[in-house]
């Protein structure tokens, strides 16, 4: 791939002025940039004044795609926009037009430029595995890349479905899913043993032979063969039944049991499908909803629906084709996918993702037979999925209404951002911020601060001056420099982030500290509200504080107890607390895995353990004489002294 990356001058006197000013100068930029521009295949991508990303697209030829964007009587709304704030156009060339698609979804994914289609719930899903690394193969769940040698069975449409499958086949293979080194240390049977989940074959009680039968047995269930699976253990079962072993056939039929309970959450052998995936794309009021289905070795593996962003007025295809691409970036395709609508540059996906995958992958739209049932039914789910997301978002719409009506805000908040601290005696100080807006929560937007001023630690007042001063900093000198400039819109496009509401977990101390540093910063804009427990700490009686309230020498406010406004708020309170807990107790568990002979230098984990070994713990390590730290196997003299040094003053 040859990268020709065009950076173009901005065209700043043109940009400013009216919204007509401003597209003329977005467009003038975009004819500068055509000048110097190749015929070639490549990706393009359109800069704001501040370098930041606004769009990325793919062209066949370059020259020929983005002249387009100069006709701006025949764009819509959205790349008018787009075009308007549009200060210096970047290329990269390549060699084919799959190549530019690849790069362009990779951009996308990486960059999320707010004109594109994106896709916000991108998880990896899990995978069950059966180990080939060990004599006796382990059985769990795995994520993220298949590197570790042995048997995938998925995608699952989600980690719950995978922990039921795995109990399930536990039951009725006798699998273990103990790891290696726990495998390697056992010298009697586990619980697992004990309640007929496993056959320990870490203690000998099962040959590697018969082990092997049952992992055979599990390998043929997960691949679709589980009929014969089924009859081979009702087979055994009937064997030892007539040789009067009931107690053997008991186990049968308890296994045979727990494979059905794993049928009747999958559809088993669905006709003409062994491995794809169904994705159907249903649109109304502007947003559209994506269903995927997940079908291996014949089994429906389970759905999953997403919500991509993207410009109200963008066509279902092209939403739909945006998220195929993006949505395999990271993950490896089966060989056919069933789309409910036609894209626009299948052959090309098709293409691109066959180049990416190492084999073939179909695209296909069905119009009849039981291929396009499973359209249907994909479609039926997307439809439904996207009705209650329609239903939960006019219920958060209005209690956000609900929250702008009692604390006097002059329009409905869009953003509110809750804040919290947490710490035990000011040790692992953290404060945490959550986002909530009329989606629900956006945890992509939640941010940790470790406390950096040991002052301020243990100092609930002091901590919330600091994440303010951090939170809002940077963003208030930024806002300010741009209205100096005389680019308002600007401004106001770069503080998309900013909070139309702040929610603070605390009282009257916690908010005059934030409004202190509110007011250094010169932020005025933002409403600040303290929420804080009532009398005794009774849940249903908290207090809201304001700055104008308490001004005036007026009583906080307090809702009725079975206000939804009030409800709606605590779960703002609390997620805003959970998040910080566990940011808390993450650090002090990471804090607790330290050990002081982590900071000693030319020590790694050998010398580390060596020395651990030999003396105990670290404070020991830290006691020991030079003499007894040259005794140590693995440490020399060299070492010795750097130790040594190190806990007695004398080092670095």
């Amino acid at each position: 791939m040859n990268d020709h990356i065009d950076d173009v001058a901005e065209v700043s006197e043109a940009v400013e002025g009216s919204p007509a000013g401003r597209i003329a100068g977005g467009a003038e930029v975009i004819r500068s940039a055509l000048r110097t521009m190749p015929l070639a295949p490549g990706v393009y991508r359109m800069l704001d004044a501040r370098g930041d990303v606004l769009y990325v697209g793919k062209a066949r030829s370059l020259k020929r795609r983005v002249v387009s964007y100069t006709h701006v009587d025949q764009l819509s709304t959205r790349l008018r926009r787009m075009v308007a704030e549009t200060a210096s156009v970047e290329i990269v060339t390549t060699h084919t037009e799959v190549e530019a698609l690849l790069l362009e979804i990779n951009l996308i994914k990486r960059l999320r430029p707010r004109f594109n289609v994106l896709l916000r719930d991108d998880k990896s899903f899990p995978d069950i595995l059966l180990t080939g690394d060990h004599p006796f193969p382990q059985i769990t769940k795995h994520r993220g890349s298949r590197a570790r040698p042995g048997r995938y069975f998925g995608p699952f449409a989600s980690a719950g479905s995978v922990n039921r499958t795995i109990v399930a086949l536990q039951r009725a293979f006798l699998i273990r899913n103990c790891a290696d080194t726990v495998f390697s240390q056992r010298t009697r049977p586990c619980l697992q043993h004990q309640i007929k989940r496993c056959t320990a074959p870490c203690v000998g009680k099962v040959s590697a032979e018969a082990y092997a039968t049952q992992v055979a047995d599990a390998e043929a269930f997960l691949s679709g063969r589980s009929r014969a699976v089924q009859q081979a253990l009702v087979d055994r079962m009937q064997a030892a039944s007539d040789a009067l072993d009931f107690e053997s056939a008991a186990l049968y039929r308890d296994r045979i049991r727990a494979l059905t309970q794993i049928q009747a959450h999958q559809d088993i052998n669905v006709a003409g499908i062994d491995e794809a995936d169904v994705i159907a794309a249903y649109q109304a009021g502007g947003h559209t909803c994506i269903q995927v289905f997940f079908f291996r070795s014949g089994q429906n593996l389970g759905n999953h629906p997403y919500f991509p962003s993207h410009d109200r007025q963008l066509p279902i295809e092209d939403v739909l084709g945006a998220f195929v691409g993006q949505f395999y970036e990271n993950k490896e395709p089966p060989r056919l996918l069933l789309l409910s609508h036609a894209l626009g540059e299948q052959e090309l996906l098709s293409e691109a993702l066959a180049l990416r995958a190492g084999h073939k992958i179909e695209l296909v739209t069905p119009q009849r037979g039981e291929r396009r049932k499973l359209v249907e039914h994909a479609l039926t789910n997307a439809r439904e999925a996207h009705g209650r997301r329609l239903a939960e978002s006019a219920s958060q719409r209005q209690l956000l209404e609900g929250v702008a009506r009692v604390f006097g805000l002059p329009a409905t908040p869009e953003r509110i951002e809750i804040y919290d601290n947490s710490h035990i005696q000011g040790t692992n100080a953290v404060g945490a911020m959550v986002v909530a807006g009329p989606e629900g929560f956006a945890k992509a937007a939640y941010r940790k601060f470790t406390i950096r001023d040991p002052a301020a630690a243990g100092d609930d007042f002091a901590m919330m001056r600091e994440v303010f001063t951090r939170r809002f900093g940077r963003r208030a000198e930024e806002r300010a420099a741009e209205e100096n400039a005389g680019d308002a819109e600007a401004a106001r496009s770069r503080t998309a982030a900013w909070p139309d509401l702040v929610l603070i977990d605390g009282g009257a101390g916690q908010l005059n500290a934030a409004r202190t540093v509110m007011a250094d910063l010169g932020v005025s804009d933002v409403p600040l509200v303290a929420i804080a427990k009532g009398p005794d700490r009774d849940a249903g009686r908290e207090r809201f504080f304001t700055p104008e309230r308490m001004q005036a020498g007026q009583e906080p406010i307090s809702l009725e107890p079975r206000d939804p406004v009030l409800y709606f708020l605590q779960r703002l309170r609390d997620e805003a607390h959970r998040f910080a807990i566990g940011t808390h107790r993450a650090k002090r568990t990471k804090a607790l895995g330290q050990s002081p002979l982590d900071e000693v230098p030319g020590i790694g984990p050998r010398r580390k353990r060596a020395l651990l070994h030999h003396f105990g713990s670290a404070r020991a390590v830290a006691r020991a004489g030079l003499a007894d730290l040259e005794t140590v196997p693995g440490i020399s003299k060299t070492v010795a002294n750097l130790v040594y040094d190190f806990f007695h003053g004398n080092g670095p």
